[in-house]
């Protein structure tokens, strides 16, 4: 007879309220009772303000129970919790409830689904199927799939996959390298760190598909210091592809060399610029290289890069699998396919809702996120990231679009949406973009050094009401100076909260000295 099955989250915001304690008392009950189940670990579903989320399988369908403690477990187990019995914490089948089931999962299916570390469970739900179809097809069609799909990169940019592959491809080097940006620091953020721990080997997979689609032979991860659960899942999962053959030389005898070695970052901010990351990966310091040469013609160590954060490539694998058209048909305009939006900040149910793009942002603050958590109005809505816009609350309707979001002076970035209530102080938060990039800025180029630091300054005259017309100007003529002339990213868009602020919230330059 099976055992049953009980799951229980090992993810990072699981395991901060309770999951560990939760698997814990669930062994103590059976041990003492002489019970005879299985204990899976398994990544989050995404629905993090339900975690601990735990489940237990009754007749092949998963019964769930949200936001379990310890002192839950002796009195679920006495409702016949083996049998999915009632209790207070019971929300009934995992497929039924409504955050999860209306979401449009093709990158993050697996989550939550499966052992992220068994390569048994990870083959049973298609695992390495878009590899071994890759091996047959030719990385000729690889190639055309990703452009025909119109995926754009997931990590802020937005550029085009396909002709960053190809150019890659197309390139001349005796050596060519995957470098998976897993530097995910923006606030807000977290849809990397979930999939790396609740589908590893689908990442190792993907990178594996892009080396054989343009000719590398060696991956790197790079990955953020402050994810220590993911780097040890991701370690294991990519020692447990290497016992099993599906790193290293002559992959399945496929003729395809391709290994992947795990990168642990510093903690530094600006190495999420892909160039910057590059140079860690060398042995340098973070600092940001001149553009170009391009990091697909010149990167890792002078050779051809792919340089792709890791929802971009794990979304690949079902683009083989599913075709580039089916991913086309997804989305709006030039934002195809599905983002994995991630619901932060003062909101009521916080998580990660993938999406289809043109879904609107209010209908993930409001629909999903339930709104704010303190019950108040929202007030703004920052996307993006720390360099993201501060979007109000009457342009909510925007649609979830790269270009919808251009046109009024913001950027999707990551897809980390982060609410304020009235509560909020928008000259403060103004002020914060400034001295965050002070404090994180390579310090390369002077926009950036500089501008940041003076930027502090003239947001405190304006604060204090010193003469604020002409600080007013001053601010506004440095967003200028820093957007158009900086090096990267840093610099170029903390000028977007700033003005975000000015545009909408001028009042609480005002008010914010009074507070």
């Amino acid at each position: 007879m099976a055992r049953t099955k009980i799951y229980v989250p090992r993810e990072t915001a699981a395991v901060s309220v309770g999951a560990d304690e939760v698997a814990l008392a669930i062994t103590q009950v059976v041990k003492k009772n002489g019970m005879d189940i299985e204990l899976i670990r398994n990544g989050s579903w995404g629905a993090t303000w339900l975690e601990p989320l735990l489940e237990v399988e009754v007749d092949g369908i998963r019964i769930a129970y949200g936001n379990v403690s310890a002192a839950d477990i002796a009195s679920m187990f006495d409702a016949d919790l083996l049998s999915g019995g009632k209790h207070e914490r019971r929300l009934g089948p995992t497929d039924e409830i409504p955050y999860l089931m209306n979401q449009d999962r093709w990158t993050f299916w697996r989550c939550g689904r499966i052992n992220p570390l068994s390569i048994e469970d990870f083959e049973l739900h298609q695992g390495f199927k878009a590899l071994k179809k890759a091996f047959v097809g030719g990385a000729e069609a690889v190639l055309e799939a990703v452009a025909e799909s119109g995926l754009r990169g997931r990590g802020g940019a937005g550029f085009p996959t396909g002709i960053k592959w190809r150019t890659v491809a197309n390139a001349e080097a005796d050596q060519k390298y995957i470098a998976c940006n897993a530097d995910e620091g923006d606030s807000g953020t977290f849809s990397d760190r979930m999939l790396m721990e609740g589908d590893p080997l689908g990442l190792v997979e993907s990178m594996a598909i892009a080396g054989f689609a343009v000719g590398a032979s060696k991956g790197y991860i790079y990955l953020r210091s402050e994810y220590p659960l993911a780097h040890s899942i991701l370690s294991r999962a990519i020692e447990t592809a290497r016992d099993a053959g599906w790193l290293g030389e002559n992959i399945k005898d496929s003729g395809f060399d391709f290994d992947i070695e795990l990168h642990l970052g510093a903690g530094s901010y600006v190495c999420g610029e892909e160039t910057a990351m590059l140079e860690s990966l060398e042995g340098k310091k973070g600092i940001v290289r001149f553009k170009p040469p391009l990091p697909a013609l010149e990167g890792l160590f002078g050779k051809p890069t792919v340089v792709n954060n890791v929802i971009s490539l794990a979304s690949v694998a079902n683009i083989i699998n599913l075709g580039g058209e089916r991913y086309a048909g997804m989305g709006v305009d030039r934002s195809k396919g599905t983002l994995a939006f991630q619901l932060a900040g003062n909101i009521k149910r916080g998580g990660l809702v993938e999406k289809s793009f043109g879904i609107t942002l209010r209908e993930l603050v409001e629909d999903w996120g339930g709104g704010t958590a303190s019950g108040r109005p929202v007030k703004a809505v920052q996307v993006g990231g720390p360099l993201g816009a501060y979007i109000p609350a009457d342009q909510l309707d925007i649609p979830m679009d790269y270009e919808a979001f251009i046109g009024i002076g913001a950027m999707i970035g990551h897809g980390g949406i982060v609410v304020f209530d009235g509560m909020a102080d928008m000259a403060q938060l103004a002020r914060f973009a400034m001295e965050f990039c002070a404090i994180e800025s390579c310090g390369k180029c002077t926009p950036c050094r500089i501008g940041s630091t003076r930027g502090v300054e003239v947001i405190d005259k304006l604060i204090e009401g010193v003469d604020r017309e002409q600080n007013h100007e001053l601010l506004v003529d440095l967003c200028d100076t820093m957007e158009s002339a900086s090096l990267c990213a840093m610099g170029g868009m903390t000028p977007y909260p700033v003005r975000s602020v000015l545009k909408y919230f001028a009042e609480d330059f005002a008010s914010s000295g009074k507070k």
